[in-house]
């Protein structure tokens, strides 16, 4: 009898195609181990085959995520897959790059000539938002402590956009923290300075300002937050500081919207995040946060760890990491530059542009946010909607490969429902003109189709919206 893995000694693995092979004469065991080793080609090719049916990743306009990098990257970061970058002392070159990536970014965002700023990379945004709201919990436990506070009378809070992303409420629930969600308002899909004033207390460890709206793509006014946080503290003996979660636009807007003041810049801001793997163009698994000067990261918070025959201070909370993934942010760096970033975005911004206009020719579509800024494009069903709802026109897009999500917008607004459309760089115009066509086929479809799916369905997120 032929076995599952190859190994019959009649079987010549060098000669007989693989499809001709024992490996595919069984059903691959699928919930314990093998009892026997496959060959490395077997072992591929049936993973390959496991994957043949999920999307194609560059026709995923539901993430932010990057869905291409150069082959020279991509060589370069598999050569690197094997150290663990958090190693500083086994690792020091590697340990001089991420230092390198931390002062180009200091320089992107503006950190002060005259503050020492601090930085470090980590697992995406996620990660990043941990320590920073971890720093800024523990600067307000000091705080309530000199000025007695009773730091347990009730849990402390942190003041944010309802158009979060979900590692906030993660942090929440992780850091006994009380998430006060300042609502979306029609026509104000951030966070309205205006409101703010009334969920700020004694207890607030901070306010978050959001570059990118994982809902929307819209920016937080964080010149306007700041000042609002500035006129508090001279009214209150507090010391209110801002964290700018900028995991998708933080290394967008640099090169877009120059004129923005968002950054270190504003002397509010106490410490920046964001993903190297959304518009940092590097491949998912790398972030950033930095603070505008090393005094704002509690001592509690940074580690000297004893480890392979060295000392190394570390404050990540993973301890066990690959350097591929910032090794690429190095090589983005140094491969494409400041021209070479501002380049990639403007096309990625035109080609944003160029589906708005077409989709407003179709005269079905209100245009929540037109991809000016990020170049995230929302929009809900117009006065002109038909009988199908935009969750039947995702189900039609997928049956051309395309990934976009339909969701309602937060609480307060969740009865609309809206479909957004995260352009990237590897979505070049001629995938655009494709998208477009087949758009324009699904409307038609959708407009002669006799069955409708979705009729009177309740509000529900349909697709990944993070």
């Amino acid at each position: 009898m032929p076995t599952l893995y190859g190994r019959d000694d009649r079987e010549d693995t060098e000669t007989i195609p693989f499809f001709g092979s024992a490996a595919e004469a069984v059903d691959l065991p699928k919930y314990k181990l093998n009892q026997e080793p496959l060959t490395p080609t077997g072992a591929s090719r049936l993973i390959q085959d496991e994957l043949l049916d999920e999307g194609n990743a560059r026709q995923n306009l539901a993430t932010f995520c990057q869905t291409y990098m150069e082959p020279e990257a991509v060589k370069l970061m598999a050569m690197n897959l094997d150290k663990n970058g958090i190693d500083k002392s086994e690792y020091p070159r590697t340990a001089e790059i991420e230092n390198r990536c931390v002062n180009i970014l200091a320089d992107l965002w503006h950190a002060p000539k005259g503050e020492k700023f601090m930085g470090t990379s980590t697992i995406g945004s996620s990660e990043a938002c941990m320590l920073a709201g971890m720093a800024l919990k523990f600067r307000w436990r000091d705080w309530a402590k000199e000025h007695n506070v009773d730091p347990h009378a009730k849990l402390p809070n942190l003041v944010i956009s309802s158009g979060y992303q979900v590692c906030w409420e993660k942090f929440a629930t992780y850091w006994d923290i009380e998430l006060r969600q300042v609502p979306m308002e029609p026509g104000e899909l951030s966070l309205n300075p205006s409101n703010l004033n009334q969920y700020l207390d004694e207890y607030t460890i901070g306010v978050v300002g959001i570059l990118g709206i994982t809902y929307t793509g819209a920016y937080d006014d964080l010149a306007a937050l700041d000042q609002v946080v500035a006129t508090y503290n001279q009214t209150n003996d507090t010391q209110i500081s801002i964290h700018v979660d900028a995991a998708s636009g933080g290394m967008y807007a640099p090169f877009m919207q120059p004129d923005i003041k968002w950054d270190f810049q504003l002397p509010n801001v106490v410490s920046i995040n964001t993903s190297g793997h959304k518009y940092g163009l590097v491949y998912p698994g790398i972030g950033w946060v930095l603070w505008r000067d090393e005094k704002l990261v509690p001592e509690k918070l940074i580690f000297n760890v004893s480890y392979l025959g060295g000392s190394m201070p570390t404050m990540a909370i993973n301890f066990s990491h690959s350097a591929s993934a910032l090794i690429g942010q190095y090589y983005n760096f140094i491969r494409l530059g400041f021209d070479g970033y501002k380049e990639i975005h403007q096309r990625t911004h035109e080609v944003a542009a160029y589906i708005v206009t077409e989709m407003q020719k179709t005269n079905r579509f209100d245009i929540i946010n037109d991809g000016s800024g990020l170049p995230v494009i929302c929009y809900k069903m117009n006065a002109n909607a038909p009988e199908w709802t935009l969750y039947d026109l995702s189900d039609r897009l997928l049956m051309k490969g395309w990934q976009v999500p339909t969701y309602p917008l937060p609480a307060d607004m969740d009865q609309t429902i809206i479909q957004r459309m995260v352009i990237r760089a590897d979505f070049g115009m001629n995938m655009a003109n494709d998208f477009i066509e087949d758009f324009k086929q699904a409307l038609l479809d959708l407009d002669s189709a006799r069955v409708l799916f979705h009729d009177e369905e309740a509000p529900h997120t349909y697709g990944f919206t993070h």
